[in-house]
């Protein structure tokens, strides 16, 4: 048991509530037949993540054979101290590359009656990215040229709640067809893009419907026909649906810094995890409506249940490039982009950052320099833990009782 009391001026940590009292065992074995295997797999990473159960790096000293053993890291985006080295990796590798030039960022939203439709069928979620980057593509089509497009599919807001909407960011210019002329953009007019996104998202269910793959709400479930359905989803036009147009800047980084907060980190930060006493949890959010800072408080289970439904299913793309940014386009493209804008940026290769040199900027010491002698130390070996998979460790991850390799 690893149960203490929190108080809201220590960091609450993810991986001590989890672990606390069994209270994930205890959520796992109550609703285990609706956990998905992706939350499972990624929830023992966090549990496992920085100890030895993952192997670790041995370095030594050769002037007084003092050692060290660095646990690996987890990599999951789940983890927050993962996520932020992913998104932090991120954010440096999109400033380098996305062109100098006009950016705007836009939200596409629902109504919350719709969010259920892509909670039940999760595949739909693959879907909907394309939908947004198409109505930005078309449009700038129909002006001559080819914008670039990167974007993300959140499923839940500030207050940790499901809901499904695009954060997407374009350039309000881009290549002529004939990709040797750069072409200033227009506005975008808010209702045309509210009218299409709004259109194109109840036909996809209209079409999964009669396709007969559309897994329906409770309330919708006996004996729904096409035309009945058909009906229930046209009161939607009527219902508001909201396209948020940030205002057109040139300053990308704030578009990259803004979605590098929600992109690869755990939904909620733990500096917003206000206190947790062993019962419940109290976090922080901003309430969009009033725009002042709320506190949320949960049981601890319910807490638990909220935050990994966010949880993606494996090899789903949460950011997606299109346009000129495209995987297919953007190693041709690119290039030409930077020319034309006169842009400086010509770094494609990916920035990595080694665990030792966030340690040095993050802590001001270098882990590598003997304590004792003030020498660096050198590495001995690499330990990979191969014997023990996460699953089959389940229960002992989750009470802590599981096999160290030191």
């Amino acid at each position: 048991m690893i149960h203490m009391e929190y108080v809201s001026s220590n960091r609450i940590k993810l991986r001590n509530i989890f672990m606390d009292n069994g209270n994930w065992w205890k959520l796992f074995l109550k609703h285990q037949h609706l956990i998905r295997l992706s939350i499972i797999i990624n929830v023992l990473k966090l549990l496992v993540c920085r100890t030895s159960f993952l192997g670790y790096h041995h370095f030594v000293c050769l002037k007084c054979s003092k050692s060290i053993k660095v646990p690996h890291s987890c990599k999951s985006r789940f983890c927050p101290s993962c996520g932020k080295k992913a998104t932090d990796i991120w954010i440096k590798n999109s400033f380098n590359t996305l062109p100098r030039t006009t950016w705007q960022h836009i939200t596409f939203t629902m109504p919350e009656e719709l969010w259920n439709f892509f909670w039940l069928n999760r595949h739909l979620m693959n879907r909907i990215p394309l939908i947004a980057a198409s109505i930005i593509k078309n449009w700038a089509h129909k002006k001559g040229f080819l914008p670039g497009i990167f974007l993300a599919c959140h499923t839940f807001g500030r207050d940790l709640k499901k809901n499904i909407h695009i954060h997407l960011s374009t350039t309000t210019g881009g290549l002529s067809f004939s990709y040797d002329t750069w072409i200033n953009g227009a506005y975008f007019y808010h209702q045309s893009l509210k009218n299409t996104w709004r259109y194109k998202i109840i036909s996809l269910l209209r079409e999964e419907f009669k396709k007969g793959k559309l897994a329906l709400p409770s309330h919708l479930q006996h004996g729904t026909s096409y035309t009945t359905f058909n009906s229930w989803t046209s009161q939607f036009y009527e219902k508001t649906w909201v396209i948020h147009l940030n205002t057109q800047s040139n300053n990308m980084k704030n578009n990259v810094d803004y979605l590098g907060k929600y992109l690869k980190r755990p939904p909620i930060g733990e500096t917003r995890i206000k206190h947790y006493d062993g019962k419940t949890v109290a976090y922080e959010y901003l309430d969009h409506y009033t725009d002042t800072k709320e506190i949320m408080t949960l049981p601890v289970l319910d807490f638990i249940a909220r935050l990994i439904c966010h949880i993606p299913d494996k090899n789903f793309r949460n950011i997606r490039y299109y346009g000129f940014l495209s995987n297919r386009l953007r190693g041709k493209l690119l290039p030409i982009v930077y020319k034309l804008l006169n842009s400086k940026n010509l770094i494609t290769t990916k920035v990595y950052i080694p665990w030792r040199n966030m340690i040095q900027d993050s802590f001001k010491y270098d882990p590598l320099k003997c304590p004792i002698c003030k020498t660096f130390m050198a590495l001995k070996g690499i330990v990979f833990n191969l014997k023990y998979p996460l699953i089959s460790q389940h229960k002992e991850i989750a009470h802590g009782h599981f096999p160290l390799l030191l």
